[in-house]
């Protein structure tokens, strides 16, 4: 029986074979999941179609394929309820004896519980052995805590870095260098993030912002809000909600050019910038106008457990209006964010710092946010932008203004 790329979704024509979660020869049952494939907005994991064993792989880790391709061959038969291949049961000869189970009930004592060791997919445990990581020392969040290739890498990641010798003149250079094909999300990126500079006459303008009121309605309420809600007060909820109503009173902002028309959209489905698995993903926060600050907070961080899982569907990352890129979370002081297309906006928000600005005639110390907006000018004007900017000024420095919608 052949194994074949399932239809990943519209547009999607080319995958890549992320990882084998089974080795040839495995045991495999139905609706076990086989193999996961990436593709340019999201992961596909493959089950099998029968109870069997998975004969042979045809396309390996890093290779692409199309869909519909065939990529292994499955034996149909009995195949065990874990997907692991069954053993034989033990012959008598093999069962321990009592002098052998007393012995071993003294060195380790009868009671000691017994460490189960994880489930490892094959690609995951090349990197935990190249990094000579424990398994058990990584949290796996696979299906029924399977430890996936990501969960490695980023167990790797974290691990205390070694510095390594210094080459020595023999050094050949390939050891010096190593080419790794390019992932189909990031060739996404690329292509989009290119298209974008060549296609719109992207401009960005700057603005700063007094995040002492919103620092002090968190603090203030911050826990009520956790108690009543169960989800933190951030503050991407009150850009988002600044941002709504910003795009309300400036809809060229919301809008996007199609062919020689302009489209207003009426509805505001804000991208959030979040880091994925394999990098960054926009999924969208659908209907923004109508959701309350806890709605927001829990959407966001709902969308960005489904990032950080790879679990993102293409409903999730489809649609959006207007895009929010928080680079301040990595440290950004000040950046200028490349337009998500077809959208004709993103704000860019960044660290938050202690600077002395003039208040009354008077320096005082404020925490300041620097505020990015890019946008298409071939349908947003400088006076539009600037504006835009100012509106989200006022409602994040007055919050009030955000529960009044002025």
């Amino acid at each position: 029986m052949e194994l074949k790329v399932p239809p990943a979704g519209e547009s999607i024509s080319t995958v890549m074979i992320s990882e084998w979660l089974v080795a040839e020869g495995d045991s495999v049952s139905a609706d076990q999941i086989l193999v996961v494939l990436e593709t340019d907005k999201i992961n596909v994991e493959v089950p099998s179609p029968v109870d069997g064993t998975l004969v042979k792989i045809l396309k390996q880790p890093g290779e692409d394929a199309e869909i519909g391709d065939v990529i292994a061959e499955l034996a149909a038969g009995a195949g065990s309820a874990d997907g692991r291949s069954k053993e034989a049961p033990a012959d008598k000869e093999a069962s321990p004896t009592k002098d052998e189970s007393a012995a071993k009930d003294h060195s380790a004592g009868k009671n000691a519980p017994v460490k189960e060791e994880p489930v490892v997919s094959p690609a995951a445990r090349r990197v935990l052995e190249e990094k000579g990581i424990d398994a058990a020392s990584v949290q796996g969040t696979g299906k029924g805590g399977r430890v996936m290739k990501e969960d490695a890498m980023a167990a790797a990641q974290s691990a205390p870095v070694v510095k390594p010798p210094v080459p020595s003149a023999s050094t050949q250079t390939g050891e010096r260098e190593e080419v790794v094909n390019m992932s189909p999300l990031r060739r996404k990126i690329a292509e989009r993030l290119v298209s974008a500079q060549q296609t719109a006459a992207i401009l960005t303008t700057f603005n700063e912002v007094d995040m002492s009121g919103v620092m002090e309605l968190r603090n203030r309420y911050g826990k009520e809000f956790l108690d009543k809600h169960g989800v933190k007060l951030g503050f991407m909820s009150f850009f988002v909600k600044a941002a709504v109503e910003a795009l309300k009173a400036y809809p060229e902002v919301n809008a996007e050019i199609r062919g020689n028309s302009i489209v207003y959209k009426n509805h505001y489905d804000i991208g959030v910038a979040v880091g994925g698995g394999k990098g960054l993903v926009v999924p969208v926060l659908r209907e923004a106008d109508r959701l309350s600050f806890a709605e927001v907070e829990i959407g966001i961080k709902e969308l960005a457990k489904k990032a950080q899982e790879m679990k993102l569907a293409l409903s999730d990352l489809e649609g959006g209006t207007f895009t929010i890129s928080n680079g301040g979370i990595y440290g950004s002081m000040l950046s200028t964010p490349i337009l998500n297309p077809p959208q004709s906006g993103i704000l860019g928000l960044h660290n938050i710092v202690e600077r002395p600005v003039a208040v009354n005639g008077k320096v005082e110390i404020r925490p300041i946010m620097y505020l990015a907006l890019s946008y298409d000018h071939r349908i947003i004007d400088g006076r539009g932008a600037v504006s835009f900017l100012v509106s989200m000024k006022n409602a994040i420095e007055d919050p009030a203004r955000l529960l009044l919608e002025i």
